[in-house]
């Protein structure tokens, strides 16, 4: 096996915004028991999620249609995380159209008199649009993903002189954006994706993680001189915090010396970015790769296997394992062994969505 084979850790989408506002003092009083879902989520327990909302509903513990929309966006994202897309659809078709008035806050004056708008989860939406994509309905999908974004921007217009509102429909923007370079980047339609980011750039919005994936795409199609423009920009941004800025700086130098065939300048770079955060899991993953690529595979093995025993959270995802089982294949003749060793600690540790089949046992 080639060590083309082996996966680069993609750049990660920017982190969503915080989904409380200066009106709740905590998740509980958004809907009912929230806090427990957002917990759940976080900790990957979407069985556990399945089974919370089938109980809500079964014993009519959701009283307003708020709670209803909120429990039934878990439930499609706990079927979605889980590969159940079918029934993530069925849900999702319980749905009428989501202007519906039904779905309006005026419309329950007595249970919200102080609110007017969609009680629809922004979330519940953009899984609207990805589970088409799931089942294979890939044009039905980037339809729904576009009329998204449109949706998106009709609300930048209405909050333009409501700047805290106004920035967290910014951030909505570049995620559908991001979600449909990341479908148009899947058929190499490079020359859609170029026009996507840089009509949101010349729209104001320089979000770092934009930039960096643009750069990522001139790369990919040759434009070196474009690339090492779109990271210099990078430097220029202030919208996240030091250490988080460094980081994605020092990732797009390490890629420009991939592609340069500096694999020693590249391991530098990632060496520096696990120095300032030991969980920084797409330097850890492709600085494995650049050993890989040096002929060092007992290093590039020994890198995945401590990052998953030091941050197991973090470094457990399936590209990092693919590539790791890759390397046992290379490096053992009993590579079945181990990796079969490697997946059943994987079954103890791995939250509900991991996909198991990763390690090819």
């Amino acid at each position: 096996m080639e060590a083309d084979s082996l996966d680069l850790q993609p750049e990660p989408l920017p982190p969503s915004s915080d989904p409380l506002s200066n009106k709740f003092a905590s998740l509980n009083d958004l809907a009912y028991e929230l806090a427990s879902l957002q917990d759940l989520s976080n900790r990957g327990s979407w069985r556990s999620i399945l089974d919370k909302v089938a109980r809500a509903r079964s014993l009519s513990l959701l009283i307003t249609p708020h709670d209803h929309l909120t429990y039934l966006a878990y439930n499609v994202l706990a079927f979605t995380k889980l590969r159940r897309f079918k029934e993530a659809l069925t849900e999702l078709e319980t749905v009428d159209d989501f202007d519906s008035h039904h779905y309006q806050y005026e419309t329950y004056p007595k249970i919200y008199p102080d609110r007017s708008g969609s009680m629809v989860p922004f979330s519940l939406r953009w899984l609207y649009a990805l589970v088409p994509i799931k089942l294979g309905d890939r044009q039905e999908g980037l339809d729904r993903l576009y009329l998204l974004l449109d949706f998106v921007r009709d609300k930048m217009k209405e909050k333009e002189e409501a700047a805290a509102s106004l920035e967290v429909w910014r951030k909505r923007e570049v995620f559908v954006v991001n979600n449909i370079v990341t479908e148009h980047l899947k058929g190499k339609e490079h020359g859609v994706c170029l026009d996507l980011i840089k009509c949101l750039l010349a729209r104001g919005n320089s979000d770092p993680h934009l930039l960096s994936k643009l750069g990522y795409i001139q790369m990919q199609i040759g434009d070196l001189e474009g690339a090492k423009g779109s990271f210099a920009d990078v430097e220029k941004q202030k919208s996240l915090n030091e250490a988080e800025l460094t980081n994605m700086v020092s990732r797009n130098k390490a890629l420009m010396y991939l592609v340069e065939k500096d694999y020693v300048s590249a391991v530098r770079e990632y060496d520096e970015c696990i120095e300032r955060d030991a969980m920084d899991a797409v330097a850890i993953n492709n600085k494995a790769i650049c050993l890989m690529y040096l002929r060092d595979l007992s290093d590039s093995i020994k890198v995945l296997e401590s990052s998953l025993e030091r941050v197991p959270t973090v470094a457990l995802n399936e590209t990092l394992v693919v590539n790791l089982c890759s390397m046992y294949e290379l490096a053992y003749v009993n590579h079945s062994d181990i990796k079969r060793t490697l997946s059943n600690w994987i079954s103890k540790v791995a939250p509900d969505d991991f996909d198991s089949s990763c390690t090819r046992i």
